[in-house]
């Protein structure tokens, strides 16, 4: 990759064209806001410096007028560069004595109401000082001096995140685990803080901005070539919406990953462009739903997608049947009952209730009286969700749920993730925090993009399917979740692994074989195989490999290791490839066993 190469622009002074990989994009550079600190301390500062600079020019002109004497009794006057010289140390208390001859008596008077008179002109001007450093449009202002100088001098990829709130402190922490730089805009000063104490292994620059503001995108480096993406995830969606709006607009090369709970901000934001748009209610409901229809591949999918290390755990069995219980109509009761009744289950809604779908039962009055439960049988249900947005509202539905019917399986909505003690302490089956969903959502798609596809496709798989590759995935690799990693394969650096590559006849199975013993596989499975715009899912060992190709692999470490060597190494290529040893054989010993 190219350094970008920066050009004036003819047009105008203040504006400057980068080229970068072939684009060309071109960045405002806003003076303004560089000087704006220049010009409040000026206009702050204008009526003490007047004051000051009055109080000196008097004092050294009444020292020039005032007559004194020579010690030979002589009559002689300051002139003007001596009587600046006195006033200057006089004024700033330092006080070296009378130059260059004692003064007279007239002189000594005058001086005594110059030093009251100055001291007062330093007080007040000390003061204005003090009291703008304590300002807050300055201190404002000089944060976005110092952001907008970070963010214009960083030269690595970063991605743009709006919304440092619960769920963009998680995807920040994830991101960054990763390696992935961020800049960070939030509208409340308290956020902001809390991320300049978070401990962070990169440095992230954040700022108080509405993104709203186009200006404030663009300070925040939307347009600076290094920016590779913008993540919204304000608690606002008309914030999100303006978001996708001005970065479609501004920099429709650039990917969008935006938050919303509103259908029809969903559908304006598809308006500009194709941004990925990450709804949390939706996403509890699929994956409910994966659940029903196909529990391995929810398995499959929530075991790679997880934490490394991670155990391979069961997951609760959802009724695929039966009558299911919803308390709460909100968006997320709105969406559940949708998910359900499209997979044919029946639903009884609990509560106040308008614009109901077909084929719905409806249960009027107090979720939370113990009577309206009753009418809405529980007993007899095979399922229960506790949908509202207040969670003691709903930890108490749970509770007389599981009352009613100990053998239910129980759904809630954890509005605040403070709260998740509480939840857990109930073993609720399947629990909703929609920051977590949020921010795990957003780090699969923009953390692992390989592996992001492939979870796309797991999903169009059948059950089968999935439970066979997670069959090999534990033979291989354990019950614990492995390492994930996308080795790089393009033979710069071996020869004999370039023409492999080259040569059309290269298989997956003959890079996957162990160095210390060819006639075995390493403990690693092949999750995904890119070949130009084709992509393959578990790929067999007979698929083809080409240079340039990428491939997603799930393994040990040791297995990590051991192909590094082989993509690395001509001498342990040579021996993987074709059983041939070339070379001192404990040579290549050494260099198979490197790492």
């Amino acid at each position: 990759m190219s350094a970008p190469q920066h050009s004036p622009d003819s047009g105008s002074p203040s504006r400057v064209s980068i080229r970068w990989a072939g684009a060309e994009v071109t960045e405002a550079k806003d003076t303004t806001a560089n000087s704006t600190p220049i010009f409040l301390v000026l206009r702050r500062m204008r009526a003490p410096l007047l004051v000051l600079i009055s109080t000196f020019a008097v004092s050294v002109l009444g020292l020039t007028f005032i007559p004194g004497r020579t010690p030979d009794g002589e009559p002689w006057r300051m002139d003007v560069f001596d009587a600046f010289y006195f006033m200057s140390y006089t004024a700033s208390t330092i006080g070296y004595g009378e130059i260059p001859y004692p003064f007279s008596t007239a002189q000594r008077l005058w001086v005594t109401l110059c030093i009251y008179l100055t001291v007062i002109a330093w007080a007040y001007a000390i003061g204005t000082v003090f009291a703008l450093l304590g300002d807050k449009g300055f201190k404002t202002a000089l944060s976005a001096q110092r952001f907008s100088r970070v963010v214009s001098h960083m030269r690595q990829s970063f991605h743009l995140l709006v919304g440092f709130g619960q769920a963009g402190e998680l995807l920040a922490r994830s991101l960054d685990d990763m390696d992935k730089r961020l800049v960070v805009i939030d509208t409340k000063t308290d956020r902001i803080d809390a991320l300049e104490l978070a401990a962070f292994h990169n440095n992230v620059p954040g700022h108080v901005g509405d993104g709203r503001n186009p200006e404030e995108l663009i300070d925040a480096g939307l347009m600076s070539p290094y920016c590779c993406g913008v993540i919204a995830l304000t608690d606002d969606d008309e914030a999100n919406l303006a978001v996708v709006m001005t970065a479609a607009l501004l920099r429709p090369d650039l990917p969008v990953v935006a938050r919303t709970t509103s259908r029809s901000i969903a559908e304006r934001m598809d308006d500009f462009g194709t941004p990925e748009i990450i709804d949390p209610f939706d996403l509890f409901g699929d994956e409910l739903l994966l659940d029903v229809t196909a529990p391995d591949t929810a398995r499959l999918i929530e075991w790679l997608t997880s934490a490394r290390g991670r155990h391979l755990e069961p997951r609760p069995l959802v009724p695929a049947r039966g009558q299911w219980v919803v308390c709460g109509y909100g968006r997320f009761g709105e969406r559940l009952t949708a998910d359900l009744l499209r997979h044919g289950l029946d639903v009884t809604i609990v509560g106040s209730a308008a614009d109901l779908p077909e084929g719905v039962r409806h249960i009027p009055g107090d979720a939370t009286d113990p009577r309206v439960l009753e009418q809405a049988d529980v007993s007899s249900a095979v399922a229960f969700a506790a949908a509202t947005d207040n969670d003691t509202t709903n930890l108490s539905l749970i509770v007389a749920a599981r009352r009613a019917n100990p053998d239910l399986f129980l759904v809630a909505r954890q509005n605040q993730p403070n709260n998740a003690p509480l939840f857990e302490s109930l073993h609720i089956d399947a629990v909703l925090v929609p920051t977590h969903l949020i921010a795990h959502e957003v780090t699969a798609r923009i953390g692992d993009p390989l592996l992001w596809r492939f979870v796309e496709g797991a999903r169009r798989k059948d059950d089968h399917w999935a439970r066979h590759l997670l069959s090999r995935l534990e033979h291989s690799c354990g019950e614990y979740r492995p390492d994930l990693w996308e080795p790089v394969i393009d033979g710069l650096d071996n020869v004999p692994l370039t023409a492999w590559l080259n040569s059309g006849e290269g298989r997956l199975g003959d890079l996957l074989r162990d160095p210390d013993d060819r006639n075995e596989t390493l403990d690693c499975v092949v999750l995904l195989l890119q070949h130009g715009d084709e992509v393959l899912l578990a790929p067999s060992d007979d698929a083809v490999v080409g240079r340039g190709d990428r491939i997603l692999i799930a393994g040990t470490s040791n297995a990590r290791r051991a192909l590094d060597n082989t993509l690395s190494v001509a001498q342990t290529f040579e021996y993987v490839a074709s059983g041939r040893r070339v070379g001192n054989s404990l040579v290549w010993r050494a260099l198979s066993k490197r790492g």
